[in-house]
């Protein structure tokens, strides 16, 4: 059906053509504050300049003219130079009519849009396990994508991984010179684990060479490039760039154990990609465009032979692209990788990087370059800059060891949702199997709309007990209430699917029916900002109400047969916009809880 926009676009354009003799095409409504009365709200100040009058004598003269010629507008009133506009209950129903069976609330068909985006999200290093930044980073990634797909557009997930380097060789050492042939197997760990393990290791025992270089009278940055330990580590990246057999084989052995541990992480927060890429693959491209910009005077060889390009116009300073001995940096292979991409992906339209804020300068630098370098697609390259997470203990270093590992996080999050589930008597009804599938789909849930409600630029503070509360704004208040709707349909002995001619509703019908009705709004919203907060802030908006309507009204009890059903049927309504909600954050909604 029409949208209530195009409804008021169309009548409102028509009175101040028959009004006023003026010719609109840019008439904008807004959601009514809860303050006032009313659907839709105009703003009347730009048309005071050409109608000479005040904005509440145009309010008043547009209201009215609707009030006369459009059947929909039921009524209206004028705050200051704010016209509020009531759609009538026909028009309501006849939505509510239109969506009420409706499984895809919201969203647009699949590749309706004819656009394809590229998310890149999760670029982790193999050298250490996941850990409480790479959460929001894959939530939030993978959040956008589903977002994105819920707009119509084709979406190719990816990731990337940095599975090369002198940080990766500290691990690899490490465990060569302290591991004792220990495997995942021997020593129970998960391989992500065991390597960061020896990660963590290698910097322990580097500082304690600093320290003694350092107490033998060297400087402390030059005891830091002194270091047994660094320099062995630096001819060990030297060997795996030369490919000697002994060191890629134990690099494959160990990188192997990561990958391991990070799909189990990966399928325990239910992420996935399309496509892998790695450093190790990607790392020597660029090298050749780099050799192109020379060329075109794009890039410039500075006198120790390392080549450069002069942002400083832009706004931004000058950056090295190639190093003096010719190796890449990783502006290099990031610009290399992007045009490999959009190479691999002619219908590749948008480019989105899900990286911390820390990250905001590279990134600027990268599409500047891109840009310089006569590739069209460069201004449609954004990056997705988030804040970073902390706790009430602080920040996390991961070469002290001091990070909240993901893995048990998400199992604290686990039996903590256990704990709190058995407190509240919700257990009764349920298998072993069923509980444990339970605990995880309400911890999960807790952590995953914690972390998507802050708006993704936000620094966050996680607190792990205040998330998984069952009242307020959190993710199991939100399953809660879905599975309690389910469990009202499943006492229902109604056939779903009756046409409501006439329906006298009440303020708060009308209100879940218009909160149904903003869905599509957010959904698109959210993915022009690429913000899913704006979903987690919505699904909670419109369970509130629906929890308050639930409480004042009797659904299962009304004696009214047509109000019953007519109740029944916005329950179901009200648990589809509510899953869909939910699914677009990546997070499960239990049918019974």
């Amino acid at each position: 059906m029409i949208s209530a926009e195009k409804v008021l676009f169309n009548s409102v354009q028509k009175a101040l053509q028959e009004l006023y003799n003026i010719n609109a095409t840019d008439i904008i409504f807004q959601k009514t504050r809860k303050e006032f009365e009313g659907d839709f709200t105009l703003v009347t100040f730009p048309y005071i300049k050409e109608t000479k009058k005040s904005p509440e004598q145009v309010g008043q003269d547009i209201g009215t003219y609707l009030e006369k010629n459009e059947k929909q507008v039921a009524d209206f009133n004028i705050v200051k130079g704010f016209l509020n506009i009531s759609l009538s209950n026909d028009f309501w129903l006849s939505y509510f009519n239109s969506v009420k069976d409706c499984t895809t609330i919201g969203m647009k068909d699949a590749n309706s849009s004819g656009r394809t985006v590229m998310v890149e999200y999760a670029s982790p290093n193999t050298n250490k396990p996941l850990h409480l930044g790479h959460i929001r980073n894959l939530l939030l990634g993978y959040s956008v994508a589903n977002i994105l797909k819920a707009n119509g557009h084709k979406v190719i997930k990816v990731s990337i991984v940095n599975d090369r380097g002198i940080h990766i060789c500290k691990s690899m050492l490490a465990w060569k010179k302290w591991g004792n042939n220990e495997t995942p197997e021997s020593s129970g760990m998960k391989g992500d684990h065991l390597v960061g393990k020896y990660y963590v290791l290698f910097d322990k025992e580097y500082k304690k060479q600093i320290e003694e270089l350092v107490g033998a009278g060297k400087k402390k940055e030059e005891a830091e490039k002194l270091a047994l330990l660094m320099l062995e580590c630096q001819d060990m990246l030297l060997k795996w760039e030369a490919g000697d057999k002994a060191t890629v084989d134990l690099w494959k052995m160990m990188n192997g154990w990561v990958y391991e541990g990070f799909a189990v992480t990966y399928k325990t927060v239910g992420v996935d990609f399309d496509k892998t890429y790695y450093e190790s693959n990607t790392y020597i491209l660029g090298k050749e465009i780099i050799q192109e910009g020379l060329a075109k005077n794009i890039f410039y060889r500075k006198e120790n032979g390392s080549v450069a390009i002069d942002l400083t116009n832009e706004g931004l300073d000058e950056k090295i692209v190639l190093r003096s001995d010719g190796t890449s940096v990783y502006i290099t292979q990031d610009i290399g990788t992007a045009i490999e991409r959009f190479k691999e992906f002619p219908a590749l339209k948008q480019l989105i990087y899900t990286v911390g804020n820390e990250q905001d300068y590279h990134f600027k630098v990268l599409f500047k370059i891109l840009n310089k370098l006569g590739y069209d697609w460069a201004k449609e390259c954004y990056h997705l800059s988030y804040g970073m997470v902390e706790l009430p203990e602080g920040k996390m270093k991961s070469r002290e060891g001091t990070v909240v590992d993901a893995d048990d996080l998400l199992k604290e999050m686990f039996d903590t949702a256990e704990e709190t589930t058995k407190d509240l008597g919700k257990v009764a009804e349920f298998t072993e199997a069923e509980l444990q599938e339970l605990y995880a789909t309400i911890g999960s849930g807790a952590l995953k709309y914690f972390m998507l409600k802050v708006d993704p630029k936000k620094k966050m503070l996680f607190n792990p007990k205040e998330s998984i509360d069952f009242n307020g704004n959190t993710g199991p208040f939100i399953q809660y209430t879905h599975a309690r709707i389910k469990s009202v349909l499943r006492k229902a002995d109604v056939k779903f699917d009756a046409f409501f001619a006439t329906v006298e509703f009440n303020s708060l019908e009308k209100e879940i029916i218009k909160w149904i009705y903003d869905f599509k709004g957010v959904v698109e919203e959210s993915g022009k900002t690429f913000s899913p907060s704006l979903i987690a802030n919505y699904v909670y908006e419109i369970t509130k109400t629906f929890n308050r309507f639930y409480h004042e009204y009797s659904i299962l009890k009304e004696e009214d047969e047509n109000i019953k059903l007519f109740r029944l049927q916005l329950a179901k309504a009200s648990a589809q916009t509510i899953a869909n909600a939910m699914n677009l954050l990546g997070i499960p909604v239990p049918e019974k809880m």
